[in-house]
């Protein structure tokens, strides 16, 4: 099994930036990608970003591109951040982290999510 746990989140005001941070515990040996989620309040969750367990690949939705960045620390590569800057009301959420394994398709393991508010 693997846990994953968020930190970071709170309320802003629009403008400013946030960090957010997914530690992963456990099995992380079976992982291939770390990514964020969101799903704001009456809406489905979708993906905000993707990074690759080496670090070198990174994906992101058309709504964080050029403002949010993922990144993975290189020496403890069980902690992957995301960098929010330039932050909108619509941004407004709760952001998730999920884990991959090797040779799968969906994402199975997930955190509990960390809320995000940014006030206008």
């Amino acid at each position: 099994q693997v846990q994953l746990a968020e930190s970071g989140g709170g309320l802003v005001q629009a403008g400013d930036s946030l960090r957010l941070s997914c530690a992963a515990s456990g099995r992380t040996f079976s992982l291939s990608a770390t990514a964020w989620f969101r799903q704001a309040p009456g809406k489905e969750r979708e993906f905000v970003a993707t990074i690759t367990w080496s670090g070198t690949t990174t994906t992101y939705a058309d709504a964080a591109k050029g403002r949010f960045t993922i990144s993975r620390d290189n020496a403890f590569k069980n902690t992957v951040y995301l960098q929010m800057n330039s932050l909108k009301p619509e941004d407004t959420a709760v952001y998730y982290c999920a884990a991959l394994e090797y040779g799968s398709r969906t994402y199975r393991f997930w955190g509990q999510g960390t809320q995000v508010t940014v006030s206008s």
